[in-house]
This record gives structure tokens, sequence and C-alpha cells, in this order.
């Protein structure tokens, strides 16, 4: 393996401890009807990521730490706005596992196809549509996303950055 693999990997990490935290946010305000799912989804990432602090640690590095707390990309203060947050969630996981998916090889290389499967269809069942390619052909150059509409955090006003070049840390939900 490659450090390019170390550092996708990380990535994939670091936007699974932030839709473990945007799932806690979602799935206290989403109505009652897709709690289960809300749930169901939250273990899911979960269940990634502590798949992938193994994975790093394979790899040779130290697993990157979850944030005390993340800035979410927009207020959730109901239902309709849980299920927007669920969306854009496994939109970025997508983003960053499609970036595994291409610095990996053999068994991790499945391990992120999947992830980035299931992400991509999670985003379908919150938002009632999809994209083509989920996590490649939606990303411009500047790594914004093209086709959707520019997301805007409501508490700073600032644009929110997706995909791989969105940093946990910087107050981005991954």
């Amino acid at each position: 393996m490659n450090d390019g693999t170390l550092t996708a990997a990380q990535a994939a990490l670091a936007a699974e401890h932030a839709a473990v935290y945007g799932y806690g946010v979602a799935g206290g305000r989403v109505a009652a009807g897709r709690r289960a799912e809300a749930t169901a989804a939250h273990h899911a990432h979960r269940a990634r990521r502590d798949a992938l602090v193994r994975t790093v640690r394979d790899l040779g590095g130290e697993p990157v730490a979850a944030d005390p707390a993340y800035a979410l990309p927009f207020a959730v203060p109901g239902p309709a706005a849980a299920v927007r947050l669920a969306a854009v969630l496994e939109d970025r996981v997508a983003d960053v596992y499609s970036d595994l998916v291409r610095a990996a090889e053999g068994p991790l290389r499945r391990e992120a196809a999947d992830a980035l499967r299931e992400a991509a269809v999670r985003s379908v069942r919150w938002r009632g549509s999809g994209v083509p390619f989920p996590g490649l052909a939606e990303r411009a150059a500047d790594g914004s996303r093209e086709g959707r509409a520019a997301e805007t955090d409501e508490v700073t006003g600032a644009d929110a950055k997706t995909g791989s070049d969105a940093k946990a840390t910087t107050g981005t939900t991954h």
C-alpha cells in the first residue's frame, strides 16, 4: 500500500466520524416514520468507522480522532432539515470513499466500493433521487459539486464544501 491509500483511508475515517455525529443530530429530529432508517444508518456508519480504525492501523497509520463536535452545514430545526442533512452526510461519505476506491487495491478497494454503494443508496432513499456516478462525475475540478445547489452553512453563511476537499476539522460535517 502507498501513502495515498493511507491518506484516503484517513479521509474516509474522518468522514465516518462526522457522519456518526451528524446522524446523532438527524436521528433526534427526523420524523418518527423514518427514525428506524436513521438508526440503521447511524449503526452502519459506526461499523464502517470502527473497521476503518483497524484499516488505518493495518496501513501503519495512527487513526484520526473524532472531533468533539462538528459544525453542521445548515441548521436542523425539524424533520425536513434532518432528512436533508442525512442526504448530505451520505453524499460526503460517498465522495471520500470514491477517493479510497481509486487509491486502494484488493480487498480494501472492494470494501471502499461497497461503502460508496451503500452511501449512494442511502442518499437516494433520503433525497428521493440520485446522481449517475455518486462521488465521481458530480465533482468539478475545484471540488464543488456540479448539478447541485450550493450548500451554505446557515450558522456562518459560508459555502459548505463537499467531497474529499472538505475537512472535518474546518467545521464542516463530512
